[in-house]
């Protein structure tokens, strides 16, 4: 008994199964068209795949590494780490005085906020009055996070 209860079961089961494989287009009288795995009575219904992945889309190919033509300039080590180190000089170079720029921004940006003018009774006018300093102290923390990034690249 038990064992007839677990055909039964697995029969159910790989009907279902087979019928979740098949894709059918059915339209309706009206013309109205519609995808399905269910075939639906009263629609004309055409198998569009059946027992096949659905997707239509290739694997993506997988392109093998060319090798480096025969006339390809190269570099020998001890050129390439002079370039790396003169890049990296540059890059330092580049930061300091992207540094000292932020330092005199943040500076005038806090003289400005300091200031109170007598015509800006208004605080929207003090905003934007400021709008431009802060705006310049956002440029060169950009700046400088930035040139870090690539100075830690370099590592």
């Amino acid at each position: 008994m038990n064992s007839c209860r677990i055909s039964s079961l697995l029969l159910v089961l790989l009907a279902g199964a087979a019928q979740a494989d098949t894709l059918y287009k059915c339209a309706d009288s009206a013309g109205h068209t519609t995808y399905t795995n269910q075939k639906t009575p009263g629609k004309t219904c055409t198998v569009l795949s059946q027992d096949k992945p659905i997707s239509t889309f290739a694997a993506p190919k997988v392109r093998a590494n060319a090798p480096t033509p025969e006339g390809f300039p190269r570099v020998n080590s001890e050129t390439q780490k002079n370039r790396d180190n003169d890049r990296r000089r540059i890059l330092e170079g580049e930061m300091r005085a992207e540094q000292q720029k932020l330092e005199d921004a943040k500076k005038a940006l806090a003289e400005q906020e300091a200031i109170r003018m007598g015509g800006e009774k208004n605080y929207q006018r003090v905003l934007d009055r400021l709008k431009p300093y802060q705006d310049e102290v956002q440029l060169h923390e950009r700046n400088v996070e930035s040139l870090q990034k690539e100075i830690d690249s370099q590592r």
